[in-house]
């Protein structure tokens, strides 16, 4: 039984194919203590929230869709998806810390979406409940509604279920209402009339239903559901189908819905292979890579702007957008969690299509700067939006404000960023006929069984992202030759490769291949040499310019308040030429996470002066200043107060 997303190992267009989830496993490192965090704290947190009737009133509303509690819907239109992604952060570390308690409790949930279900296959909480009630709420009334969305995502988790456990109870709710999807689709296919299904996580779920089930009718409603696309009527960039899919080259339009967009497709080429899928996505990656992605992976600058595919003057107003072309503000960074999660799902799923270190290496990016700073430290609070600069005080109000908080109105984003940090080990490694690739490093221990016919325990040793030393060791070889294909991230621009006695220099941003032809006790050590460095962003990024962030290994660092204590604001500070860094240690709220040290230059600024628009230029007064640096990921965990990612360079030394 396949047990691992994205299960491509029966795809004809894939190159390599996940390893199942029992077979990966962190023994040690952040991403181990991250996934102890979900388990212990976030997964039942997120339970509670959504429990509760005067917090989310999310599984209420399926009790009330199966006439067993009174009422009318409440909260969020997406809700029931969110439910959906909650489930399967509950399933993964159910299963890996073998809770029977909540996996018993998951048997129930399954039981009530069982209930609430329609007999035409139809479960959306909210239009069941408006239908029941008669109060004008419908299926299919309003696009922005999600009903569809809510079904993917059911999708996705049922087949995660079934993989995990085994048992077929969530797949049979699953099935019926993808059987509702593809009459309402041919059914659309025979009128002409169709509607958006904006933010399409169905992509996905189809194409998981026929990779778990075998049964071609998904991939055929899958197809059906993409090519749909370009008979919608007046599309719009916020929903990326203003334009022919086949004809798409930029990012445009709501980054959450484009990057599910793009997932879905990458999907779908996997399986039918249609190239003109694939130079799209190719394409809108680049675009999105080259020119509107932020140094953290950060996706969708803007809480509202325009997208425009042509003219400047024709535009339109889109919602979390992508904007324009290097247009990546600081302060007002919008950065839905929920878009950077999208982004993993697509880097992995090019990353199948075709094993290229880039794709890991923005993977990686990704989850180890903005999703992992979309949760704090103890598992309870979360960022809606990601921002690369929090100011002292502004004369305006954020939408979601400057600070994680326990329960955020459009909760879409904590249980999505849960099922993700509960699958990482999963992005660990994919396979092929003869090989093995690694993804995510961290230490773990790993089991293969690969179509060449080796079989082999593999276990990495290592304190990565904070240090660059990778040991990894073969046992329990049944003797067969394979290869080891070891990434080697864009930064690491010093990375050596130690195979017994010989040790060799390898190429930034590519793949080293090792022919393993006696298995059985190989070790080797891949080091990539990590160093603080400073980048400094393309000259059309505004906010950037004569700026530079701090870098190390593939973590992003930034400076807050209490570790400048000598700058009266963080605005003050300025990085010499010939800044150094010694590494260190911070307590943050009882966590150890290691830092950086530094003496930057500190400049001397009247208070009365700071607040003006504009004033008179005078050479400032610049003193040396102990700072501490920390990665983004860890960033207000200790109350209100700035953060800095980019910071002024002095253009001078100490």
């Amino acid at each position: 039984m396949p047990r691992m997303i994205t299960d491509t190992s029966r795809s004809p267009y894939a190159r390599v194919a996940g390893v199942p989830f029992r077979d990966v496993a962190w023994t040690g490192g952040l991403y181990k203590e991250r996934f102890d965090t979900v388990a212990a704290v976030t997964v039942p947190h997120l339970q509670h929230m959504f429990e509760e009737k005067d917090i989310s009133h999310v599984v209420e509303n399926f009790r009330i869709a199966a006439g067993e509690a009174e009422g009318g819907f409440d909260g969020t239109v997406f809700g029931d998806g969110d439910f959906y992604k909650w489930f399967e952060s509950a399933v993964y570390t159910a299963v890996r810390t073998d809770n029977r308690q909540l996996l018993d409790q998951l048997e129930e949930y399954i039981a009530l979406f069982g209930r609430a279900q329609l007999e035409d296959g139809y479960l959306s909480t909210k239009q069941i409940i408006g239908e029941k009630q008669g109060n004008g709420v419908q299926r299919q009334g309003d696009i922005n509604d999600f009903e569809v969305y809510n079904m993917g995502h059911m999708f996705t988790s049922a087949c995660l279920y079934y993989r995990l456990t085994g048992k077929d109870s969530f797949l049979q709710v699953a099935e019926r209402a993808a059987g509702y999807l593809k009459n309402l689709y041919e059914e659309a296919a025979r009128t002409g009339e169709v509607k958006t299904a904006v933010c399409p996580s169905h992509y996905m779920g189809l194409i998981e239903l026929y990779r778990t089930t075998g049964k071609k009718d998904y991939l055929d409603l899958a197809r059906l559901s993409v090519e749909l696309r370009d008979s919608v009527q007046n599309g719009l960039d916020d929903n990326q189908d203003r334009l022919p899919l086949k004809q798409h080259r930029k990012i445009v339009g709501h980054a959450v819905r484009a990057n599910y967009l793009y997932a879905g497709v990458a999907d779908l080429y996997m399986e039918a292979g249609d190239p003109e899928y694939r130079t799209v996505l190719e394409s809108v990656w680049n675009h999105l890579v080259s020119q509107k992605m932020y140094i953290t992976g950060g996706c969708g600058a803007l809480y509202n702007g325009a997208s425009p595919y042509g003219n400047f003057f024709d535009h339109q107003l889109v919602h979390q957008a992508y904007g324009y072309e290097y247009q990546l503000p600081n302060v007002t960074a919008y950065n839905e969690t929920c878009a950077s999660l999208g982004g993993v799902f697509w880097a992995w799923r090019m990353f199948l299509m075709d094993p290229r270190a880039e794709y890991m290496d923005m993977l990686e990016r990704m989850m180890l700067n903005v999703n992992m700073a979309g949760v704090s430290l103890d598992g309870r609070k979360f960022f809606y939006e990601n921002m690369l600069q929090r100011a002292r005080k502004l004369s305006y109000e954020l939408v979601w404000g400057q600070t994680r908080t326990e329960y955020i109105m459009s909760y879409c984003c904590p249980p999505n960023l849960a099922r993700t940090l509960a699958q990482t080990s999963e992005y660990a490694y994919a396979a092929d006929e003869n090989g093995v690739w690694t993804g995510l490093y961290g230490a773990n221990e790993a089991h293969f069984e690969l179509k060449n016919g080796a079989s082999f325990a593999l276990a990495q040793q290592t304190e990565y992202p904070f240090d660059g030393r990778i040991t990894f060791a073969v046992s329990q070889s049944n003797g067969a030759a394979f290869k080891l294909h070891l990434r080697v991230p864009a930064w690491a621009q010093q990375a050596t490769l130690t195979v017994g006695d010989v040790r060799q220099a390898l190429i930034a941003g590519t793949y080293a291949e090792i022919d393993v032809s006696q298995p059985e006790g190989f070790t080797c050590v891949l080091d990539l040499h990590m160093e603080p460095r400073l980048t400094v962003g393309h000259g059309l990024i505004e906010e950037d310019r004569n700026q530079a962030c701090v870098e190390f290994g593939p973590l992003v660092y930034c400076v807050e308040t209490p570790d400048a204590p000598d700058a009266a604001s963080l605005h003050d500070l300025l990085l010499p030429l010939n800044v150094q860094f010694c590494k260190a240690e911070a307590d943050l709220d009882g966590h150890a996470i290691p830092s950086l040290e530094a003496t930057l230059l500190c400049q001397k600024m009247d208070e009365n002066e700071r607040e003006q628009l504009y004033r008179s230029f005078r050479a400032p007064q610049l003193q040396p200043c102990k700072v501490r640096l920390i990665p983004y990921f860890a960033w207000d965990n200790r109350g209100m107060g700035e953060m800095l990612v980019w910071l002024p360079l002095a253009w001078r030394k100490l």
